[in-house]
C-alpha cells in the first residue's frame, strides 16, 4: 500500500512539477513580451538609435502618429521586401519605446479595394507594381498636429539611412518653418528648360543636381544669381559652387553676409569637369582669392593634388583599367574623426581637387576636415591630359598631407577696408542710395563659420549615385559620401545638430581593410620600380643620342659596339626589374591568399569548433556529476 501512495505522490508531484512549470513558461513569456531587451552586437551599433535620434525623441513637443503601409498578405512580394520590412517594423518599436509614448507606430495591409488602399494613396504612397499586374504598397507617413511627411517608397538600397530618413520626418513634423538656403553656382545645378538644354547639351541635363532636390527635402531652397550684389539676411546658410569668373560685387556681398554672422559654405576648384560647357571647351577653375586672402587661407590656381594612396581606378580609352591619382578616393585617415561633420563618414570621391593652405597670419579657428595622404604632391593644371602614367614619371611624394576641406570660424574682417567695390558705389550714386555705404562693416558682428571644399565636381551625380530601374520605379544608389558630407555641413550651419550623429552611422557592407592596406604597400613598391625603370630607359637614350652625336654620316646606320653593349646591359637590367615586379605581385597575392584563408578559418572552422569543445565539455560534466550520484 505504502508503495502504492508512493507512486501516486510521486505522479502527483510530477504532475504538479509540469503545471509549475507551464505557468512559470506563461509568466516569462508575458514579462519578456513587454521588455525591450536588445543586444546590438555589430560595430556601429545598427540596428540600435543613436544618441541624437534619442535626444530628439526626448525633446519632442507634438505626439507622432507613424503609419506603414505595407502589403504583408501579398504573396507576390519579392522576399527581400518581405526581409526588410521586417527589419523596419522591428527598427520602428525602437522610436516607440524611447520616446515615452510620444510616438506611435500603425500597421495597415492595403489590400485591393480596401480602405486602407485608398489611405495609402491618399498620403501619396504609390504602389510598386509587379510583373504578375497586383501592385503592393511600402511606404510610411508621419504625422503630428496638422504637419505630415511621407516616404513614398521605403528602398532597401537606402538601409544604411533609415534612421536618419525617419528621425528626419519626426523632426520636420515638428514645426512648419523650413530654414533658408542660397546656392550661387554659374553651372545650371537647378536644372534646365527643355530648348536650353537641347541647343547647349551640358550640365546635368533637364534635372536639377540631386543635392539640390535633396536639400529641397528639408529646406527652402533659393538660387541666387552670379551677378547679385547683396545677400539677404533671411538666407540661414549660403552655398558657392565653383563661383568661376566671381565679380567684386559678388565677393562683396558674401563679405559683408560672413560679418552679419552668416555662414557660408564655397567649393572651389582648380579643374572643374563638370563645367566644361562644350566639347571643345575646356574645364575651368574658380577660386575667391580676395575673400580667402581676409579669411586666412589660400588655394593655388592651377594646381591639382596627385596621391598614389588614395588613387581611384578608372578605364582609359584603350580600354584598360588603371589607378589614377588625380582622383582622390578618401577614405579611413583622412577623415576627421573628432568632428561631428565627418565623423563617421567612410569615403568620398573628388576628382581633380586642389588644396587649402593655411597662411600664417591665420588668426581664426582652423580646422582641417579632410586630408590628403602622406603619399601626395602637387602638380601643374596642364599635365592631366597626358594620363597618369606620365605623372608617376615624375612623381615625389613631399611627404605633406594636405587639406582637402577645412571649418574656420571666428569674427571675421572685411576683404574690402576701402568700403564698395567702385562699380558698386557708382550704381548707388545713380540710385540716390546713400544707405549702403552708411551699412557698410569693416568687422563682424558675431561669429561666423566658413566650409573650404578644394573641389566642386563632387557634388556632381555622377560622382556620387547611380541610378536604376526597379520594377517601374527610378531608384537612385549612393554609393560614397559626398552627399553625406554636405548634408552634415548644412545641418549643422544651420543648427540640427542632432541629425548629423544620425545619417552616417555606419555601412553595411565591411571592406577589407587589411587586404586594401596590403594593396596599398605593393603599389608603393611598384612605383619606385617603374619610376627606376623609366628613368634608366631616359639614361640609355640619352647615351644613345650622345653616340649618334658622335657618328660620321657615313656610320649613321651603323651601330657600334659600344651601343650593343649599351642596349644590351639595359634589356638586362629590364628583366630583372621586371622580374622582381612579378615577384612583388606574387608576394601580394600570396599575403591576399592568406589572409582570405585565415578568414575562411575563423568563420568556417572556428565557431563550429568552439560550439563542439563546449557540447562535449558539458556532456564530460554530466557524465561526472551521474557517476558521483550512483557512487
Amino acid at each position: 500500500m505504502s508503495d502504492k501512495k508512493r507512486g501516486l505522490e510521486k505522479s502527483l508531484f510530477s504532475a504538479g512539477g509540469l503545471v509549475l512549470i507551464l505557468v512559470i513558461l506563461i509568466f516569462v513569456n508575458i514579462i519578456f513580451a513587454h521588455a525591450n531587451l536588445r543586444w546590438d552586437t555589430t560595430e556601429d551599433k545598427l540596428y540600435s538609435l543613436s544618441e541624437g535620434t534619442r535626444k530628439i525623441l526626448s525633446e519632442l513637443k507634438e505626439d507622432v502618429t507613424i503609419k506603414v503601409f505595407y502589403s504583408k498578405d501579398n504573396v507576390n512580394t519579392p522576399v527581400h521586401i518581405k526581409t526588410y520590412a521586417g527589419r523596419i517594423l522591428d527598427f520602428l518599436s525602437e522610436y516607440e519605446h524611447y520616446s515615452n509614448g510620444k510616438v506611435a507606430v500603425e500597421i495597415y495591409n492595403p489590400k485591393p479595394d480596401s480602405e486602407e488602399e485608398d489611405w495609402a494613396v491618399k498620403y501619396g504612397i504609390g504602389g510598386i507594381s509587379l510583373p504578375t499586374g497586383e501592385k503592393i504598397y511600402f511606404g510610411l507617413v508621419v504625422m503630428a498636429a496638422d504637419q505630415e511627411e511621407t516616404i513614398k517608397t521605403l528602398d532597401p538600397t537606402r538601409e544604411e539611412h533609415l534612421e536618419y530618413d525617419i528621425t528626419r520626418l519626426i523632426s520636420r513634423v515638428q514645426s512648419p518653418k523650413k530654414h533658408k538656403v542660397g546656392i550661387i553656382s554659374p553651372i545650371p545645378v537647378f536644372g534646365q528648360p527643355q530648348m536650353a538644354f537641347n541647343m547647349q547639351n551640358q550640365g546635368q541635363g533637364q534635372e536639377p543636381w540631386m543635392f539640390v532636390t535633396e536639400l529641397k527635402k528639408t529646406y527652402d531652397v533659393e538660387e541666387i544669381s552670379m551677378s547679385s550684389d547683396e545677400i539677404s539676411d533671411d538666407i540661414d546658410l549660403l552655398i558657392l559652387l565653383h563661383p568661376r569668373d566671381a565679380g567684386e560685387s559678388l565677393e562683396y556681398a558674401v563679405d559683408q553676409y560672413v560679418l552679419k554672422g552668416g555662414n557660408v559654405v564655397v567649393f572651389a576648384d582648380p579643374l572643374s569637369i563638370s563645367d566644361a560647357t562644350g566639347p571643345q571647351q575646356q574645364p575651368k577653375g574658380s577660386s575667391l582669392d580676395k575673400l580667402f586672402s581676409a579669411w586666412g587661407v589660400s588655394m593655388e590656381r592651377g594646381k591639382i593634388l596627385v596621391d598614389f594612396d588614395y588613387s581611384t581606378k578608372l578605364r582609359t580609352q584603350n580600354n584598360q583599367v588603371e589607378d589614377n591619382p588625380l582622383w582622390i578616393s578618401a577614405q579611413g585617415e583622412s577623415f576627421n574623426k573628432e568632428e561631428i561633420t565627418t565623423a563617421k563618414l567612410e569615403s568620398m570621391l573628388l576628382p581633380m581637387a586642389g588644396v587649402i593652405k593655411k597662411a600664417d597670419d591665420n588668426a581664426f579657428e582652423y580646422t582641417s576636415l579632410l586630408k590628403s595622404s602622406k603619399n601626395s604632391s602637387l602638380t601643374e593644371s596642364f599635365r592631366v591630359r597626358f594620363g597618369a602614367g606620365h605623372l608617376r614619371r615624375d612623381f615625389k611624394a613631399t611627404v605633406e598631407a594636405y587639406d582637402l576641406a577645412v571649418r574656420l570660424r571666428g569674427k571675421f574682417k572685411t576683404a574690402f577696408p576701402d568700403g564698395k567695390p567702385e562699380a558698386e558705389k557708382e550704381d548707388a550714386k545713380d540710385s540716390s542710395d546713400e544707405k549702403e555705404d552708411t551699412a557698410h562693416l569693416t568687422e563682424g558682428e558675431k561669429n561666423a563659420v566658413i566650409i573650404i571644399v578644394a573641389d566642386a565636381d563632387m557634388l556632381s551625380d555622377s560622382y556620387y549615385m547611380s541610378r536604376q530601374n526597379f520594377l517601374g520605379f527610378n531608384i537612385s544608389r549612393v554609393f560614397n559620401d559626398n552627399l553625406n558630407f554636405l548634408l552634415n555641413t548644412t545641418e549643422m550651419l544651420t543648427g540640427s545638430e542632432e541629425l548629423v550623429g544620425i545619417r552616417s552611422r555606419g555601412t553595411f557592407e565591411r571592406p577589407f581593410i587589411r587586404v586594401q592596406e596590403l594593396e596599398r604597400k605593393a603599389q608603393a613598391r611598384w612605383l619606385s620600380r617603374e619610376q627606376e625603370l623609366v628613368r634608366k630607359v631616359d639614361e640609355t637614350n640619352r647615351k644613345l643620342r650622345e653616340f649618334e652625336q658622335k657618328k660620321d654620316k657615313s656610320q649613321k646606320f651603323i651601330m657600334s659596339e659600344e651601343q650593343e653593349a649599351e642596349i644590351q646591359k639595359f634589356q638586362e637590367e629590364k628583366r630583372r626589374i621586371n622580374k622582381e615586379l612579378k615577384e612583388v605581385r606574387r608576394n601580394l597575392r600570396a599575403d591576399i591568399e592568406a589572409l582570405g584563408t585565415k578568414v575562411k578559418v575563423v568563420n568556417i572552422a572556428l565557431m563550429p569548433l568552439f560550439v563542439s569543445l563546449g557540447g562535449i565539455s558539458y556532456a564530460l560534466y554530466r557524465r561526472k556529476k551521474s557517476l558521483r550520484i550512483e557512487n
